[in-house]
């Protein structure tokens, strides 16, 4: 039978989890939204299109 302190360490660490996983999702969807915005500020009509 698991003691008292599995009732407390198990939830925690997975709030830790959560947490931790919240902070580097939320970096990487800052990151791709400036990568997005830097790159239709260099086109801003879409890339050139060539002819041959």
């Amino acid at each position: 039978m698991p003691s008292a302190s599995h009732f407390i360490f198990i939830p925690a660490i997975l709030l830790l989890g959560v947490v931790i996983g919240w902070i580097l999702g939320s970096r990487a969807v800052a990151d791709a939204y400036a990568a997005q915005a830097k790159k239709s500020r260099e086109y801003p009509q879409g890339p050139s299109q060539r002819s041959n």
